[in-house]
C-alpha cells in the first residue's frame, strides 16, 4: 500500500490502536468540575448544578462524545435494566405482534430486553428462567407453555418480579395480561349461530396445561350448550404428532359428513393461527376451491394471510397486550403495584368470506360422495 493512499481499514486492523473511549474523568476535566458534579448531571439532578455548569458539561460530553457505561452504572445502584421475556414459540403470529409491543414499551421505559425462545420446549423454559435469574435480571414477563409455579417461586423469593401474558400458572399470583377469551368467544360462536350454522366444533390443541386454551373450550362448551338448535364437540388436534393429526382429521371428515346426512350446517372454530392454517389447508385438499361453501371456518388471531384467504377471524390487540405486560412489570419493579391485576382486552371479529360464503348444495353433495 503506497504511504499515500488512505488506509480504510477498520482500526486494529490497520495496525492502529483503537480510539480509547472517553471517560467521567475525562469529562470532568474538559468541563473543569469534579466527577461527582459530572455524575449529578448524567443522574438528572441538574438543579443542584448552575446553569454555567451544565453547560460546561453538556459541552463536554458533545466533543468528547461520551457514553456513559449503563451497565455499570445500573450495577453501581443496584439495578440493570435488564427484563427477561420468555416466548413459548416465535413462529407464532401472535407471539411476535406480543414481543413487538414488548419490545416498544421497554424502549420507552429504559429496559433493555433479553428475549429468550423456548420452542415450545418445556426442558429450555425451565434453562432459559435459571439463566436469567442469574444475570439477576430485573423483570421477567413469561408467554410460555410447560412452565410450572414450582419454577417461577425461587425468582419471586429472590425478588424478581415476574407478569404473565396469555396463560395463567395454578398456584402462582402475578399479574396477568392476556385477551378475554370467555367474550371472545362469545362473540364468535354468536356469529356463527346467526349466521345459521348447527354443527359447531372447536379446533384446539392439547389444553390441559394451558390455561387460555382451557378458557375458550369451557367457553365454547358453554355457548353450544345453551344454544338450543345446535350441536357441536372439541376436536385435540396435537400439531406436534403427525399420527395425532392424521387420526383427528380424518375424525373431522366424519363429523362433517354425519352433519350432512343430518341435513346441518357446519362450523369450525380454531383456537389459534396454527390450528387454523393445518385445518384450512386440510378443507381445501378434501373439498377443493369452494370449501368454503361446505363448511365454515372462524380462527382466533388475525394473521396476515387470514385476509388473503378469506378467514373471520377474532383479532386480538397483541401489541396493547405485550405493551400492557411491560408496564405492569415497571410498576412491579418500582414497588407502585399492590396485590397482583389482571388486564383482559376484548376480541374484534374480522368477518370474512368463510363465514359468509352463500350454501352450495352442489358443492356439499360432492363433499360427501
Amino acid at each position: 500500500m503506497s504511504p499515500d493512499q488512505p488506509d480504510d481499514r477498520p482500526d486494529g486492523e490497520s495496525g492502529k490502536p483503537a480510539p480509547r473511549r472517553a471517560t467521567i474523568s475525562d469529562v470532568a476535566r474538559e468541563a473543569g468540575s469534579g466527577k461527582t458534579s459530572i455524575s449529578r448531571y448524567l443522574n438528572g439532578e441538574l438543579t443542584v448544578l448552575s446553569a454555567g455548569l451544565r453547560a460546561r458539561i453538556e459541552a463536554a460530553i458533545e466533543k468528547l462524545d461520551y457514553r456513559p457505561n449503563q451497565m455499570a452504572r445500573g450495577l453501581k445502584r443496584g439495578r440493570n435494566r435488564l427484563v427477561g421475556l420468555l416466548i413459548a414459540d416465535l413462529t407464532n403470529p401472535y407471539s411476535v405482534e406480543v414481543l413487538q409491543g414488548m419490545e416498544a414499551a421497554c424502549q420507552a421505559l429504559g429496559y433493555m430486553p433479553i428475549i429468550c425462545h423456548a420452542a415450545n420446549e418445556a426442558q429450555m423454559e425451565r434453562r432459559y428462567l435459571q439463566l436469567l435469574s442469574a444475570y439477576r435480571v430485573e423483570g421477567i414477563v413469561v408467554n410460555a407453555l410447560g412452565v410450572r409455579e414450582s419454577i417461577l417461586r425461587p425468582l419471586g423469593q429472590g425478588g424478581i418480579p415476574a407478569v404473565l401474558v396469555d396463560r395463567r400458572l395454578e398456584g402462582f399470583d402475578a399479574d396477568v395480561v392476556g385477551l378475554d377469551n370467555v367474550g371472545a368467544m362469545r362473540l364468535g360462536t354468536e356469529h356463527l349461530l346467526s349466521r345459521g350454522y348447527d354443527d359447531i366444533h372447536f379446533v384446539v390443541q392439547p389444553f390441559e396445561y394451558v390455561s387460555s386454551r382451557r378458557q375458550r373450550e369451557a367457553a365454547f362448551r358453554a355457548a353450544i350448550h345453551g344454544a338450543p338448535h345446535a350441536g357441536g364437540s372439541t376436536l385435540v388436534l396435537d400439531l406436534h404428532d403427525e399420527t395425532a393429526v392424521a387420526r383427528a382429521l380424518a375424525a373431522l371428515d366424519q363429523r362433517l359428513a354425519g352433519a350432512v346426512r343430518r341435513a346441518k350446517r357446519s362450523a369450525l372454530v380454531a383456537a389459534n393461527t396454527p390450528v387454523a392454517l393445518r385445518v384450512a389447508l386440510h378443507l381445501k385438499a378434501r373439498f377443493g376451491e369452494r370449501w368454503q361453501q361446505r363448511v365454515a371456518l372462524l380462527s382466533f388471531d388475525d394473521p396476515e394471510w387470514a385476509a388473503l384467504a378469506g378467514i373471520t377471524t377474532i383479532r386480538q390487540p397483541t401489541r396493547d397486550i405485550g405493551y400492557r405486560a411491560i408496564e405492569f412489570l415497571h410498576e412491579r419493579i418500582e414497588n407502585t403495584a399492590a396485590s397482583p391485576r389482571e388486564a383482559l382486552f376484548p376480541g374484534e371479529l374480522i368477518v370474512r368470506a368463510s363465514t359468509t360464503a352463500a350454501r352450495d348444495d352442489d358443492a356439499v353433495e360432492a363433499g360427501v360422495s
